[in-house]
């Protein structure tokens, strides 16, 4: 299981952490490109997780990982870190505290590394799919793996 010159792939080769990495095609501005990047996996979209940067109360502080079949709840995810009120951070800000573009953010080998909040519907599947750190690469890995190396809070996150 090589990595592929990422960051991420890099920090579960190091740590002899179980997983695949999966290439993958879709233009980086499609419209509901979570569900066409688990289209063109051929794997179920609730197995594939978006890593979205957020401020709660202000300070950019948590990396919420979400299935991309739902919405990111803002409230849940403030009240699952103990603050009162979150949003979505602004991409470029995002993207110079991950050290990933939009599309390929990823939960793992971040420039800062960020506090993690993972949906708790992960732990039901036998892996999930998350980004390697650059659009058109998946990493597959166990959830539970996911959490030891983010020390992830898991939580009920998302909306339908």
């Amino acid at each position: 299981m090589a990595g592929q010159g990422t960051p991420a792939t890099a920090l579960l080769v190091r740590r002899g952490i179980a997983h695949r990495t999966h290439p993958y095609r879709v233009a980086p501005d499609a419209p509901n490109y979570g569900a066409l990047v688990a289209v063109a996996l051929g794997v179920a979209p609730e197995r594939v997780f978006k890593s979205l940067v957020t401020e709660v109360d202000g300070a950019l502080t948590v990396v919420a990982v979400v299935p991309v079949t739902g919405e990111l709840d803002l409230k849940a995810l403030a009240a699952a870190v103990g603050g009162k009120r979150a949003a979505l951070a602004d991409r470029a800000v995002a993207e110079r505290a991950t050290g990933y573009v939009r599309g390929g953010i990823s939960p793992l080998g971040q420039r800062r590394r960020l506090p993690t909040v993972l949906d708790e519907s992960a732990l039901d599947l036998p892996t999930i799919y998350v980004s390697a750190g650059r659009r058109g690469l998946q990493l597959e890995l166990a959830a539970a793996d996911l959490v030891a190396l983010t020390d992830a809070r898991t939580a009920p996150l998302q909306t339908h």
